[in-house]
């Protein structure tokens, strides 16, 4: 299992993934789910993915490989980001078609999924939610974050503060949150968490920050989240039910 989130805001974007995995209690491993594609001055991505670890390492080796070719339609010379985000449904598709049957046979299902945000020079900064089919949809005002994996427990805290006004520090605070939530309820989630903010139209080497397990601002998120939970709930008047 994994947790990844993408928030679309008008400064910008905030993107952040978990770095584990497991097949069992005693197979846990720690594998990066984030990557990041820039062009100073022209355009900066990152695609985050969840899901079967081999078909989105490969999904994400053939965008590398196709950007080394400056011929061939790519992530890099995209005209705008509904075709970068048509480009990596296009891999998707094509890692279906290599391995699709094979996993089959072998009774292993085709799961994955991916969010990709990011802007190109002439328009706004944009995120898409791309599903294993290589279809997708895009985030807008009335939907500013995607969630993929472990989406449930994290859920609650992005609908109640998260909007497109937001800034960029109170959102990445949020989805820390959120990370927090998660990890709480669901012990296949976990850090290494992975950053990405980026401020609109900086078309430059954006923000990533690593917080291992740890981190003092992890700690501090953690603690300080599930005090004012309690402060909360105690701060709320018990009914006045006869049991």
């Amino acid at each position: 299992m994994t947790y990844c989130v993408g928030i679309l805001l008008n400064e910008g974007l905030v993107m952040a993934s978990d770095s584990r995995t497991n097949a069992g209690v005693d197979r846990v491993s720690t594998f990066r789910k984030m990557f990041r594609f820039r062009v100073d001055g022209e355009r900066v991505m990152c695609l985050v993915t969840a899901g079967n670890l081999s078909i989105t390492q490969a999904m994400v080796s053939k965008l590398v490989e196709d950007n080394k070719n400056a011929e061939a339609p790519n992530l890099l010379n995209a005209a705008n980001m509904f075709e970068a985000a048509q480009r990596v449904g296009d891999a998707m598709r094509a890692i279906y078609d290599r391995e699709g049957a094979y996993l089959k046979k072998h009774n292993v299902t085709f799961t994955s999924s991916f969010i990709l945000g990011g802007q190109i020079k002439g328009e706004a900064p944009r995120l898409f939610r791309i599903y294993e089919a290589g279809n997708f949809i895009e985030a807008g005002d009335d939907t500013t974050y995607f969630q993929i994996g472990e989406t449930k427990y994290g859920k609650p805290i992005l609908d109640r503060v998260v909007g497109p006004e937001t800034p960029l520090t109170e959102a990445a605070k949020c989805a820390l949150i959120s990370f927090d939530s998660t990890m709480r309820s669901n012990i296949s989630v976990g850090p290494p968490i992975d950053f990405f903010c980026y401020r609109t139209d900086s078309l430059t080497a954006a923000f990533h920050q690593r917080l291992d397990e740890d981190d003092p601002y992890l700690a501090e998120i953690r603690h300080g989240w599930g005090e004012g939970l309690k402060a909360a709930f105690n701060g709320l008047r018990a009914p006045d039910w006869k049991f």
